[in-house]
């Protein structure tokens, strides 16, 4: 037997089943690059064969059987079966191989390409090794099936699950021990990203290197050391960055004087504020909201 929801004493708040939760900070970076996955398709050509892709392509491969080769500035990729390789920075790169070989090859684009230095911290290739990676495969097969004729929706479908594996393939490098100082790199990091989340959320926050160290639940030194080497600046450097990002954004984007911008992102000093921003920018606030 069945009841409206009228007739329970307590009806459930729309807040406690979908909770106002802040986003986390690649989320948040990923918004901002804007990368968004746009086409796939299936090969299989004739051996022997080379296929050349140039500069700019941004794409994943993931090799249906063995014998696919990739070579970028950086090496060359032999792939087993269900191996997949991830090309973000958009390098130019190649695809070859003597024997018969079948791969997928998914293509990514940038909305917002001046963000897309944020994956400068990337290598050329990131190569996903099938085994023991249950997601690889299911992903594999959900692209074959939308793949298949009068799909409805398959355009939509199949840029989630290239999104998906952009986004699982950033997670398998963030574990290793290349990484390059950055963004992408920190918000990555698991004792990090709380701290980024906080600090994108409320800039203006006069935060203390202990109020952050205790986010990343570490003591001071340690938090300072790490933050400093992943993310390639100090913690007071990268809020006081923030706070700016965000006037910059302000100014841009509404009416408010040059005073309550400084007030709303932390500065009590218009003087004070006037100086950081034209160091960052080399432009006054003023000037700055001109020409933009």
């Amino acid at each position: 037997m069945t009841q409206e929801p009228e007739q329970f004493a307590d009806t459930p708040e729309q807040s406690i089943l979908f909770p106002n939760i802040a986003g986390d900070a690649l989320s948040e970076l990923l918004q901002l690059v804007s990368l968004r996955g746009d086409a796939v398709a299936r090969f299989a050509p004739t051996p022997p064969f080379r296929v050349d892709l140039p500069k700019g392509v941004r794409a994943l491969h993931i090799a249906e059987t063995a014998g696919l080769v990739i070579e970028t500035g950086e090496g060359r990729i032999v792939l087993d079966p269900g191996d997949m390789v991830l090309v973000a920075r958009g390098d130019s790169h190649q695809l070859s191989s003597d024997d018969a070989a079948g791969w997928v090859s998914g293509r990514f684009v940038l909305n917002n390409e001046s963000a897309g230095t944020l994956l400068d911290v990337l290598p050329s290739a990131i190569r996903v090794k099938a085994s023991g990676r249950p997601w690889l495969p299911l992903s594999l097969n959900l692209l074959l099936e939308e793949l298949k004729p009068g799909r409805p929706g398959a355009g939509v479908m199949i840029s989630r699950i290239l999104d998906l594996l952009f986004i699982h393939a950033l997670r398998e490098w963030s574990t290793t021990n290349g990484s390059q100082p950055g963004w992408l790199t920190a918000a990555l990091d698991r004792q990090l990203a709380p701290v980024l989340t906080a600090i994108h959320a409320q800039p203006e926050n006069r935060w203390t290197v202990a109020e952050l160290a205790r986010l990343a639940n570490q003591s001071r030194s340690v938090f300072a050391e790490r933050f400093t080497r992943l993310l390639g600046q100090s913690p007071a450097a990268y809020v006081a960055s923030r706070r700016l990002e965000k006037a910059a954004a302000l100014l841009e984007s509404n009416e408010q004087s040059v005073s309550q911008v400084a007030r709303a992102v932390g500065f009590e000093s218009d003087a004070a504020f006037s100086r950081a921003f034209t160091r960052e920018f080399g432009l006054a606030p003023s000037r700055w909201r001109k020409r933009n």
